[in-house]
């Protein structure tokens, strides 16, 4: 290995002005994909009516993103660690824009499902090199500065794609009713690939690895075993089968753990860096991540049902009663990396976790107290609450599960991070059939659908305090302090061992 005396200098003007335009461009990317994931839920009135889906077609067409998602989203991290975390980026935002197209002019339900799958399966390549990207562009002293943006990204997307939804629903542009809410992102796709061409600075991890396609077909099993049951399992009427593939999946994912051990032994290019889970912050903040999952996948479904299919809001309402959530979640999000995690450590992070089940909480009251008659500027005050929580979690935790990873693992953490994060929402959305519909009957007659939403909502809405509150328990086994800002000195004397190729 060898290095010169300009690699411990400062970047030129040029290429700092690269690495930030590199990082507008994989931040737009991943708020594409967070807005993908949420925009689909506020024109489900619309896709029923207009592509004849049933409430199955509905049910895949949100779970089939996340379970193509989380399904690959670890093999996209290391792809990214092998072959370069560009290139996998520019294959990854090319085929989701492709995906985009084939959804928006999808010709039945069963396509739309399909282009979905698809499109989480191309996210699963794309989103995992945004983190990677980050850590492997940034020294540790700015990546405090660069999660605090990217938690922001994450508040601003969450709630942004309701609202676009909504908009553009109601719109109807051109009389393609649903259609431009995965349309909207052809241009965007097509821009991120041209700029990232130009901008993004190639980097890999520094040894030589192969591709553990074992390791690929155990973790996808596991996965689809574990998510395909609970996401249709009351559609089916939870056949002893489902209960079997749950079970079986756990013995997949124990057969994966003993299968890396030995694949680290024999080559040290396993799918799962096992050694990741030694590093305290890294595995404590996997089981937070993993959790916090389940309470936002539950959440956001419940709360779009509620307001347009049992209060009978139109979408614009909807999506417009969110934004008070958004703006609490990217202000807090930035001031919480910024200004009160290192000052405070942990404590932010806890502090977040009670703010929002707090949140959780009076919006449960406020259901109650005002019923069907409840008006929108009501449910801003639990918004903010809760907003405001979440934006304390997201971005400090992304920076304390990866700040003492090490560089030439990035991609595999980063794989990690988003595949726990997306199969926790998944199971949040199969729990949602038990705490959500299993409190309802399915032959309802018109006058009782509204409280019986309502009612369903405030029951889903307590699962999500009580998960808020074992979030809170399981941070006290995450660090005290964030380690990146003893990071700093490290990073210069690391940064010869991954020495990026600059394409212009």
């Amino acid at each position: 290995m060898t290095s010169s005396s300009s690699t411990l200098t400062s970047p030129r003007p040029e290429a700092d002005r690269r690495r930030w335009f590199a990082l507008a461009i994989v931040m737009t990317a991943a708020f594409m994909d967070l807005v993908d994931v949420t925009i689909v839920n506020i024109a489900i009135p619309s896709i029923q009516r207009d592509a004849g889906a049933s409430f199955s077609h509905i049910q895949w067409i949100t779970a089939g993103y996340a379970l193509a998602f989380a399904a690959g989203l670890i093999t996209g991290g290391r792809l990214g660690d092998i072959y370069g975390r560009k290139r996998l980026f520019l294959i990854g935002i090319g085929g989701f824009t492709l995906a985009s197209a084939l959804c928006g002019f999808a010709a039945n339900p069963d396509m739309l499902v399909a282009s979905r799958i698809l499109q989480g399966g191309m996210a699963a390549l794309m989103v995992p090199q945004v983190l990677s990207i980050v850590h492997a562009t940034f020294p540790a002293h700015e990546r405090g500065k660069v999660f605090g943006l990217f938690g922001a990204v994450v508040g601003l997307g969450a709630v942004s794609g309701p609202l676009l939804g909504a908009l553009l629903t109601e719109w109807n542009l051109f009389g393609l009713e649903w259609r431009p809410i995965f349309l909207i992102n052809l241009p965007v796709g097509i821009a991120g690939l041209i700029l990232g061409r130009k901008f993004i600075t190639e980097s890999k991890a520094p040894h030589a690895l192969k591709l553990d396609l074992v390791g690929v077909a155990l973790v996808t099993l596991g996965l689809l075993m574990l998510l395909y049951p609970l996401t249709r399992g009351r559609e089916l009427g939870w056949p002893m089968w489902g209960y079997v593939s749950m079970g079986g999946a756990l013995v997949v994912f124990a057969a994966l753990v003993a299968y890396e051990k030995r694949k680290t032994a024999r080559d040290g290019s396993p799918l799962v860096e096992l050694s990741l889970f030694k590093v305290k912050s890294f595995a404590a903040g996997i089981a937070v991540q993993t959790v916090f999952g389940v309470a936002l996948g539950i959440f956001f479904l419940v709360w779009t049902l509620y307001m347009q299919f049992g209060l009978g809001w139109r979408p614009l309402r909807a999506g417009l009663t969110g934004v008070p959530f958004s703006i609490a979640v990217s202000m807090a999000a930035g001031l919480s990396v910024q200004k009160l995690t290192p000052r405070f450590g942990r404590k932010v992070l806890q502090a977040g976790a009670l703010i929002m089940a707090l949140g959780v909480l009076l919006y449960i009251w406020e259901s109650e107290r005002y019923g069907m008659s409840i008006a929108s500027w009501q449910m801003a005050l639990p918004l903010v609450v809760m907003g405001v929580g979440m934006g304390l979690i997201v971005a400090p935790l992304t920076d304390a599960i990866l700040s003492e990873v090490p560089r030439e693992h990035s991609g595999s953490a980063s794989g990690l991070i988003n595949t726990v994060m997306q199969m926790g929402n998944a199971l949040g959305l199969g729990l949602v059939s038990v705490v959500f519909f299993g409190t309802m009957s399915d032959h309802l007659p018109a006058a009782e659908v509204g409280p019986a939403f309502a009612d369903a909502f405030q029951h889903a809405l307590g699962w999500v305090a009580a998960v808020m509150t074992a979030i809170f328990l399981l941070m006290f086994a995450l660090p005290k302090r964030p380690a990146q800002h003893v990071e700093g000195a490290e990073s210069a004397e690391a940064a010869p061992a991954e020495e990026p190729e600059l394409v212009g």
